[in-house]
């Protein structure tokens, strides 16, 4: 499966296809968006904020005349806002491709969205969930519709283990956002299992180490900032290569459904894509069941039955 000379260049024309991208606003969703676009696929950017989704499309066409560019307003912290937004979608359109990016980190003290889930993972791993849920029926009108959840490095962290999922016990900020990027991996692999036997696939990737607007506006603890501006002098590489393995994940032929890619190079912080190993215990089927159980019953959202 691993192409050793792939680069962006190689993502194949996607002329009649449509991807829906979390935080396509900035930084790696952005770049993922803009060369989706680049090779013809109709992409809905998602975001928070109209202002900024409005200048992203902006500047894509700047580069991409003629792209086919919409947004969708979406709050990954209030799942009444990710139900609305995924609505007219699921209603009648087509999804080829959902690139779950968005995400937040380092949130300096315990937290809640707005249905009173512990903010991180309620934002990068339970707003994912119930979006995906939402849209499945969307996902399911495609002949081969690919899940690619964003995780981190984070994920193989001891302290992202899921036992106390909401922090209730305890909580540290880099810790909680461990947690929300095991969950990404343990939710892809449990997705992948339950489309076995059909077309579709769920992967899961981590883009390796990149300076985004991620970092830059939510790492407000003081350990935060020292090791962002330690990791920026040496490992951080731009949000374009950091961008690579959603792009080969969400177009390459030979992407399996349960893979999960990183990047190839030192310490898998920048490279070409290539398979990568797994959080251990991340594709424990007993886990993933659990999670997927506990997510349905923090956020009251179900998966519809598959289609017979």
């Amino acid at each position: 499966m691993v192409d050793s000379h792939w680069t962006p260049v190689g993502v194949p024309g996607l002329v009649g296809r449509t991807a829906l991208i979390t935080g396509a606003n900035s930084g790696i969703g952005y770049r993922t968006a803009q060369v989706l676009a680049e090779h013809g696929a109709r992409v809905l950017l998602a975001g928070r904020r109209p202002d900024s989704l409005a200048e992203a499309v902006r500047r894509v066409r700047a580069d991409v005349p003629g792209a086919r560019l919409e947004t969708v307003e979406l709050d990954l912290g209030s799942l009444d806002a990710i139900r609305e937004a995924a609505a007219p979608i699921a209603a009648g359109e087509t999804l080829d491709l959902l690139v779950n990016n968005a995400g937040v980190m380092d949130v300096p003290e315990r937290r809640l969205t707005r249905d009173g889930l512990e903010l991180t993972v309620g934002t990068n791993h339970l707003g994912h969930f119930a979006l995906t849920a939402h849209l499945m029926p969307a996902l399911r009108r495609s002949a081969a519709a690919r899940v690619v959840t964003v995780s981190a490095i984070a994920a193989a962290w001891r302290s992202g283990d899921l036992a106390d999922l909401m922090s209730e016990r305890g909580y540290r900020p880099m810790s909680a956002y461990a947690k929300s990027k095991r969950a990404n991996v343990v939710f892809t692999q449990e997705l992948a299992r339950r489309l076995a036997g059909s077309a579709h696939r769920a992967v899961a990737v981590h883009p390796g180490s990149a300076v985004t607007n991620l970092q830059r506006h939510t790492s407000t603890s003081r350990t935060g900032r020292l090791l962002l501006a330690l990791a920026s002098r040496t490992l951080m590489g731009s949000p374009d290569g950091a961008a690579w393995p959603s792009l080969y994940a969400a177009t390459h032929p030979e992407v399996v459904n349960g893979a999960y890619l990183g990047p190839a190079g030192r310490d898998q912080t920048s490279g070409t894509p290539k398979p990568v190993r797994l959080p251990a215990g991340a594709d424990d089927p007993e886990l993933g069941d659990w999670l997927w159980r506990e997510s349905e019953r923090l956020t009251g959202v179900t998966f519809p039955a598959p289609q017979t």
